[in-house]
């Protein structure tokens, strides 16, 4: 049976559950619950702090897990990375009090507060930068402020909370993360992993495509094929009038009224757009 640990709450929990159950896991909680049994799938899932995930996987004592990369990463555990999944994506990066830094080497010699201190010892060791990381569990923008630290590391999304506090972002990202399936090298090869992650990846696949029908005149297809060539070649089928055809292909979801637009421009008819579910397309 496969293992699977999923976070049990914050940002990634609720699209972690969401991109399961489209892959046709049961994971759905009712209440409270910590563990959840799947028989079809021949799977267990474990609800599981965010943080702990990795920790867990890299102990074996999970096969996989969902967390973010930054997570994993600071973990300093066996775990690694199996494969991103598109969600949950944030920067990891420097901040600091308006004018006062411009670039990592004026991190030389102050005190950076940071919930994830392996991470940012490592960024700086890598680049020849001393300096003391002060370990905090979060709400790193206050530290500034009190004394506590010269400078703040921390997850980035809008800013707004940094500049409330006074801080401004400077210098490169330390780490640019997403959530990521992950595992050991001791079950990279499980089969009911590769199971997971071609259903995680058919998910990934339907969330940024859709299906386009469309009707056209014989005589224009190589101009439509052109147009939207699909991941091989689109489905074409004759209609009952034998200039016709019915064609059907799929189009990047970003691309789809642009695609549209230059269909109708060589005479498509009936144009209609349609969601895919999961897909086993790539």
């Amino acid at each position: 049976m496969l293992q699977i640990a999923l976070p049990n709450k914050g940002s990634l929990s609720e699209a972690s559950v969401s991109m399961l159950s489209e892959a046709g896991y049961r994971c759905k909680r009712r209440g409270r619950e910590l563990v959840i049994e799947d028989p079809d799938n021949d799977v267990r899932i474990f609800f599981l702090r965010p943080r702990d995930i990795a920790v867990y996987v890299g102990a074996g004592h999970v096969h996989a897990g969902i967390t973010g990369r930054d997570l994993l990463l600071d973990s300093e555990t066996e775990a690694i990375e199996y494969e991103p999944l598109g969600f949950g994506r944030s920067q990891f990066r420097f901040a600091g009090p308006i004018g006062q830094f411009s670039s990592i080497a004026d991190i030389e010699g102050k005190r950076v507060a940071a919930s994830y201190d392996h991470l940012v010892n490592r960024f700086l060791k890598d680049r020849g930068i001393s300096a003391t990381v002060v370990h905090l569990d979060g709400a790193v923008e206050s530290s500034v402020q009190l004394g506590v630290a010269d400078l703040i590391a921390d997850v980035v999304e809008t800013g707004s909370t940094l500049r409330a506090a006074g801080l401004e972002i400077f210098g490169d990202p330390i780490l640019s993360s997403e959530a990521v399936l992950i595992t050991t090298h001791t079950h990279v090869d499980h089969p009911a992993l590769r199971v997971l992650s071609r259903r995680l990846q058919g998910v990934l696949v339907a969330r940024r495509h859709v299906l386009v029908d469309y009707n056209l005149k014989a005589n224009d297809l190589s101009l439509a094929v052109k147009i939207a060539p699909g991941f091989e070649s689109p489905t074409v089928s004759p209609l009952a009038d034998p200039d016709w055809l019915a064609v059907r292909v799929v189009v990047e979801r970003d691309e789809v009224n642009k695609v549209m637009d230059q269909l109708l421009g060589i005479g498509a008819q009936g144009i209609i757009v349609t969601e895919l579910a999961s897909s086993r397309l790539a």
